[in-house]
């Protein structure tokens, strides 16, 4: 099927050894004097060396291309359309900014899944030749507002070095990273206001989604379903196997949850936002829940239970509930602890799940607390008094995933155009790459990107031959037939090669000769000894290795011989005699 061009693109928003890797070019499409073109001098910064703005700005654009590049692999150059100019920016928020598949395409030749969307660059590697060689395979425009101005982030600006040390400023590599994960494969195509999918076709990304609360696959979903399922927060998790394998090594163990235990018309278990001062969430504690009550409704929106004045209400003992408002979330906690509560519950005044996290610093506060969501605080004070409650971090479940070690996806109430699904959750700890907004520390690293490159597609192949490298037999060499002979396992078109590196002269016709090798495999291998010790004269070992290190290996032994040695290694030779080369 031809290439189909698509509208959007997903977009970041700031808020309150011998792999033969993939080409990724970036296509320059600014005006010149402006953008890429800015002519503006500046010096050298974090390994950039260019001298101009736009320069530096166009190094920053490779060099995150290039971290791609050299993770993915492709026979066909991956061209991205780029464009930095001015987009939307106020004193405290901006669209950083985004990149997409500009076409996607379907039942190519080399497409895994029929009747499946893949990207353009992906169904491009799949099928081996450009689907659609007339324009880029990814789109991607930055904003060119984040240059000190007051008036945008509060003077914010790019770090356009490589290495990562940004300070105040914003990393211009990590964002590069991230919306270039879009534009290859880390999105779908579906139409989230109505959960159609896209020309009645699921995507290569969309088949691996699966809602935990129905218990049924994206791809298998009616529309109404699937619009439902696009709403439903921390219940959407990502089913591909290459992501479930690394999520043990990636995300901590620990979800902080509230459970109500009683009564019964309420009980079950709710999502939170911990925290971001006091102590953490840990240890199950639990009491009786009471609406904390400071008797003053303060002009402005205040409410006798927004917690803004000292606490009035008997909360000692027990897990205090504050509305949102008015003041500070740690006045509220610290009002709270002052009138003895062992923990507090700040319901959301607004609509909306999941609840975010409550930030702010005071060092004096020693008790725990987290944000509920609006509906949960309207149904706990509904059910008041005799509310029983327990707060804890379960340690069965790790921070972004679900009991299964699926990795939960963004799928908020309400949708968040641009944002929604095509998202890790925010819940994720550490913070990864592909989360909806920008984290401080999130560095250079790809996490569980490049696992999820390969459930959909992106398959490891350094080689290009068709054959994933976990079972080619020669991963670093093509051979599409994995001809192997002597079924040892190790593919004939990967020899060893036995190299001589130098010879000692020991007299006129003695000399010491001083061997290496190549191994041209990415895994140490061993071989079986041939001929009398692998040698033709002397016939005896002499100290010949075993096994063989991956790769170019130099000086390894050294042999003693007479007018001519020959080291006969995996079908090739490498041959020493008084006349070769000395060694210094």
């Amino acid at each position: 099927m031809r290439a189909l061009p698509l509208l959007a693109a997903a977009g970041l928003a700031l808020a309150p050894a011998h792999a033969i890797a993939a080409t990724i070019t970036i296509v320059n499409s600014d005006d010149p004097g402006e953008g890429f073109n800015d002519p503006t001098p500046v010096e050298p910064v974090g390994g950039n060396e260019a001298t101009t703005l736009g320069e530096q700005r166009l190094n920053a654009f490779q060099f995150a291309a290039n971290v791609w590049g050299a993770l993915l692999d492709s026979s066909v150059e991956i061209q991205i359309r780029a464009f930095f100019n001015p987009l939307t920016c106020t004193p405290t928020s901006a669209t950083l900014g985004s990149a997409g598949a500009i076409s996607v395409e379907s039942d190519f030749p080399g497409a895994i899944l029929p009747g499946t969307w893949y990207s353009q660059a992906l169904a491009n590697r799949l099928s081996g030749v450009d689907g659609d060689p007339t324009g880029p395979d990814i789109q991607a425009q930055f904003n060119s507002s984040l240059n000190g101005d007051p008036a945008c982030l509060g003077g914010t600006s790019w770090y356009l070095g490589f290495d990562d040390a940004h300070g105040a400023n914003i990393d211009l590599v990590t964002v590069l990273l991230h919306e270039f994960g879009h534009g290859l494969g880390f999105q779908t195509f579906y139409n989230g206001a109505t959960g159609a999918l896209f020309l009645g076709m699921p995507d290569a990304y969309l088949v691996n989604l699966f809602d935990d609360t129905t218990g049924k696959a994206w791809d298998e979903m009616t529309d109404a379903e699937r619009l439902a399922s696009t709403i439903n927060p921390r219940q959407v998790v990502w089913t591909g196997g290459n992501v479930t394998e690394q999520v043990p090594a990636t995300l901590v163990p620990g979800t902080p949850i509230l459970t109500v235990e009683q009564p019964g018309s309420v009980a079950g278990e709710y999502l939170v936002g911990a925290a971001a001062f006091g102590p953490p969430i840990g240890d199950a504690l639990s009491g009786e829940v009471a609406l904390a009550d400071d008797g003053l409704a303060a002009p402005g929106g205040g409410t006798t239970t927004d917690g803004c004045e000292p606490i009035t209400s008997d909360v000692a003992g027990k897990i205090a509930l504050l509305d949102r408002g008015l003041c500070g979330f740690t006045i509220k906690v610290a009002n709270a602890q002052a009138a003895g509560a062992i923990a507090v519950l700040v319901a959301d005044n607004v609509a909306g799940s999941p609840p975010a996290a409550l930030g702010g610093v005071d060092p004096t506060i020693t008790i725990p607390s987290a944000r509920i969501t609006l509906a949960a605080g309207n149904a706990l004070k509904g059910a008041l008094p005799g509310v029983v409650a327990t707060l804890e971090l379960d340690l069965t479940r790790r921070a972004g995933a679900d009991a299964n070690d699926m990795v939960l996806m963004f799928t908020p109430d309400p949708r968040q155009p641009g944002s929604s699904v095509s998202h890790w959750d925010t819940s994720a700890t550490p913070n990864l790459l592909m989360e909806p907004a920008l984290n401080a520390n999130q560095g250079h690293g790809v996490d569980l990107t490049l696992p999820l490159f390969r459930d959909i597609g992106w398959i490891a192949d350094h080689d290009l031959d068709g054959v994933n490298d976990g079972e080619d037999n020669c991963p670093t060499i093509v051979n599409a037939g994995q001809e192997d002979a002597n079924e040892d396992g190790i593919g004939d078109a990967c020899p060893i090669r036995p190299v001589l590196e130098c010879v000692r002269r020991r007299g006129l016709l003695n000399f010491t000769a001083v061997f290496g090798y190549d191994n041209a495999e990415s895994v140490e291998r061993s071989l079986a000894v041939r001929f009398p010790f692998n040698f033709f004269v002397p016939g005896i070992n002499r100290g010949q290795p075993g096994t063989f290190a991956a790769g170019r290996q130099q000086n390894v032994f050294e042999v003693p011989g007479t007018i001519v040695l020959a080291w006969f290694l995996d079908g090739n030779s490498a041959i020493a005699t008084p006349f070769s080369r000395r060694c210094p």
